[in-house]
């Protein structure tokens, strides 16, 4: 059959806009602090494994590489995020072209990108969604490549891409399988009808079995992890699930990937116009968060840059200024931009800015009520963080306030290390909040602190609590202490 040829790439201007985003991300990494997922994935990185309670294992391996080989900070952990944003942007241009636009549809493609909340936000620090992001770029793109072709070796590729991102985040089944729904709805079923697609399965199984046995050995943890999401937080993304889609990317690119779709629908690419609706229903369907659909989103945003050249031709002006107040508000939202004592006004919306403010005071904090534990108590007390992200910033900043390596049985800290049953004395708990229940498994509890953040972040106003002792010994408690969510 005659392929549909494609434009030449339009290398330059698109590595100029990549570029230009890797700057500002790199100028702005150090501004704040760790977030509360990149302590934990320092502290992952640090034991290596093929799986952890709540994930699989390249975030951490990436995080551990990055601070081996860019320097042990908060700029030197996130260098290879920048970079993967920087080809993010690259590979979404790449997929404005295989969609038919030309030099201006590319660059304009790669320009929404660049300037969009989630791609700026997700930039930003390390997460396990930085690099999912990146994965379901290239499946988007080696997908539409496979359907613009018929070539069927396209699927190794999709399998590749899919094995390694299966290795980061279970997510990545989501967009295939919204793919492989939409084929079979609208076709065209030829590209199924190939051993090509048995091959691709293959290395993408070889690549994940690791993890799978890894999962399978600790009886399926993710899934007590998944089951917790949904359960708490289910209702909350399935109503904010629309609202989330339209401000977390932007709400001045809305006409761009409105555009995208009705191109992809009139054309051959239509299963992939498909695939994004079919994923919100799934998505609404298990309760998951707004952002599991978004790279869907910006697929759509890649093939809605030619359609809106006439637009921005014909209204200059005011395309530049829409361009630029998506940039300012999405800066403002996800980036570092404002002083730390103003992100109250943004949390509402990206409360991911308040989880990288306050660690070293949270510590100071905590250093101040250890000074509660008698002195010739300390070597049998015991600090017992409440999660992972309190933890974390203990094993941090705590040493040079003379703290001891803090406990959590939260996620995989539960694993890593348990007090030890010589842990008699004062047991100093950090808790969101006071809860009886929680603190029947310690005796004689006396809160001695609060935390105090300058802004609303999770953090805030958590109690510090000194307990006589734990109830029972450490080996019997843990388990029943142990949290997945």
């Amino acid at each position: 059959m005659t392929r549909p040829p494609v434009p030449a790439f339009a290398a330059r201007p698109v590595l100029m806009v990549a570029l230009s985003v890797g700057v500002v991300l790199t100028a702005l990494s150090g501004r704040y602090g760790y977030h509360r997922d990149e302590l934990y994935f320092m502290v992952a990185g640090r034991h290596l494994s093929w799986g952890y309670v709540d994930q699989p294992p390249l975030t951490p391996f990436i995080a551990r590489v990055s601070t081996a080989v860019f320097g042990d900070t908060v700029m030197g952990l996130r260098v290879l995020s920048t970079v993967s944003t920087v080809v993010t942007i690259v590979v979404i241009a790449l997929l404005a072209r295989e969609f038919g636009s030309a030099r201006r549809g590319q660059v304009l493609a790669a320009i929404c990108a660049a300037v969009s909340g989630f791609v700026l936000g997700v930039g930003h620090m390390v997460s396990t969604a930085t690099y999912d992001l990146l994965a379901w770029m290239l499946i988007g793109l080696f997908a539409v490549k496979l359907l613009r072709t018929r070539d069927g070796r396209w699927w190794l590729a999709l399998g590749l891409t899919a094995g390694i991102a299966l290795e980061n985040k279970y997510l990545v089944v989501l967009p295939i399988g919204a793919l492989l729904v939409s084929l079979l709805i609208v076709g065209p079923r030829s590209v199924l009808r190939s051993w090509w697609v048995l091959a691709g399965i293959a290395v993408a199984g070889l690549i994940a079995l690791p993890n799978v046995v890894w999962q399978f050995q600790h009886d399926w943890p993710q899934l007590k992890v998944a089951g917790g999401i949904s359960s708490d937080d289910g209702t909350e993304n399935r109503i904010m699930f629309v609202p989330l889609q339209i401000l977390q990317l932007s709400p001045f690119l809305v006409p761009f990937w409105i555009a995208g779709f009705r191109r992809m629908w009139r054309s051959w690419a239509r299963p992939v116009a498909l695939a994004y609706p079919v994923l919100c229903i799934v998505v609404l369907a298990v309760g998951g968060k707004s952002y599991y659909a978004l790279p869907l989103l910006l697929v759509l945003v890649a093939a809605g840059g030619e359609p809106m050249l006439n637009w921005v031709d014909r209204r200059r002006g005011s395309a530049i200024v829409v361009l630029v107040l998506t940039a300012l508000t999405s800066a403002v939202f996800t980036l570092p931009v404002l002083p730390a004592s103003a992100v109250d006004l943004v949390i509402p919306v990206n409360k991911e800015q308040g989880e990288q403010i306050g660690w070293p005071a949270f510590t100071d904090a905590v250093a101040a009520a250890w000074q509660h534990v008698p002195a010739d108590q300390r070597s049998t007390a015991t600090i017992f963080a409440g999660n992972y992200g309190e933890a974390g910033a203990l094993l941090r900043y705590g040493p040079a306030r003379g703290l001891p390596s803090p406990y959590s049985p939260h996620m995989s800290f539960y694993e890593w290390a348990r007090p030890p049953d010589t842990n008699t004395g004062p047991v100093l708990l950090i808790e969101l909040e006071r809860t009886p229940i929680y603190e029947s498994h310690f005796r004689d509890c006396n809160q001695v602190g609060t935390i105090n953040s300058i802004v609303s972040n999770d953090e805030d106003g958590t109690a510090l609590v000194l307990c006589a002792a734990p109830a029972e010994p450490w080996s019997t408690l843990w388990p029943k202490v142990r949290q997945y969510y």
